[in-house]
């Protein structure tokens, strides 16, 4: 089988050991053709963590670019601009690799229908709350109307390789062509977590040619670490809160027709506002008023987002130079 090269791309803020064992798991791979591209959006590092990068950089095992500014999005454009793999593969900075993760993701794209794979996420936090007994054969029709998908695309659970409308942005990979061909690219409006700029994007994809496969073989740990990267604004902030609706809605009023809009914010408040299932959040009066309001404040922020992107297409870091490559 010819085998494409690929490209690893490591987008990291704020991490220290997880970033560490992360990338030592990558550089094991038993994959002949590969390289590894780490994007550090930190400003200091650790004494220990940084002379691990550099000594990898050094050896040219890793690639290693600095940038002045965190933004996730921003970051996996940077690194789609400076790698040479015909498959980018996008793994968070806090995941654990058996050594056959990259042959899994790049035997499916022996079918030419395939532009993108989604691995499973063997999420510690999720399948603790299942007892890791949970399996699902077959994802229910509702995985696949985008007004309501995103409360039952369990990537988690989900054990039979099959079509999906989206992928888990700490386990995904494209083709290259998907960004040249295509001219795509992540979108930076995505603030703070970036929750949902992943689901934009597999929207988007959507529209060319290309299918996206869901293979459980090509399969990682997610650490899920409660310091670092996406974590260091705390949940409990306002603007973190802010911006997670924001994202939520400025995904729905970008890719999603009107009816389906009604649904998903519909299920969006439900949920994380009245804390029903799968959501589970407490009843109490307080904090659905309290959500309610982020809720309320998020929507008004996506719609001055979606009403700029008339004049601004909001690729922010795009146009801002890096550091460059660390040596």
């Amino acid at each position: 089988m010819n085998l494409p090269s690929i490209s690893v791309v490591i987008p990291t803020y704020n991490r220290e050991e997880p970033l560490v064992d992360t990338i030592a798991d990558v550089i094991k791979q038993d994959y002949p053709n590969f390289e590894v591209l780490v994007v550090d959006q930190t400003a200091t590092h650790k004494p220990e963590t940084q002379a691990y990068l550099d000594e990898q950089a050094n050896a040219g095992k890793i690639k290693l670019f600095g940038l002045t500014w965190a933004s996730l999005p921003g970051a996996r454009n940077y690194a789609v601009r400076h790698c040479s793999g015909e498959i980018i593969i996008f793994i968070d900075d806090d995941v654990r690799l058996e050594k056959g993760f990259l042959a899994a993701h790049a035997r499916n794209y022996v079918r030419p229908e395939i532009g993108a794979v989604a691995g499973r996420v063997f999420d510690r936090m999720k399948l603790g709350d299942s007892g890791g007994e949970l399996e699902i054969e077959n994802l229910p029709p509702e995985a696949f109307d985008p007004g309501i998908a995103w409360y039952h695309i369990d990537l988690v659970h989900t054990v039979k390789p099959q079509r999906v409308i989206s992928a888990r942005g700490c386990n995904m990979s494209y083709r290259r062509e998907i960004f040249t061909k295509y001219g795509l690219s992540f979108d930076e409006r995505f603030r703070g977590s970036a929750v949902r700029e992943e689901s934009d994007f597999c929207l988007r994809l959507r529209q060319t040619d290309y299918h996206i496969w869901f293979d459980p073989e090509a399969s990682l740990v997610h650490l899920g670490e409660e310091s670092g990267g996406c974590h260091d604004i705390s949940t409990r902030s306002l603007k973190y809160q802010v911006t997670f609706y924001h994202n939520h809605f400025f995904m729905g009023l970008k890719n999603l027709t009107f009816n389906q809009c009604l649904r998903f914010f519909g299920k969006l408040f439900d949920c994380h506002v009245l804390g029903n299932p799968p959501c589970y959040k407490s009843g109490s009066p307080i904090k659905i008023i309290t959500r309610g309001s982020f809720y309320t404040l998020g929507f008004l922020s996506a719609m001055q987002t979606r009403i700029q992107s008339l004049w601004d297409d909001g690729q922010i870091y795009t146009r801002e130079q890096g550091v460059g490559n660390r040596k």
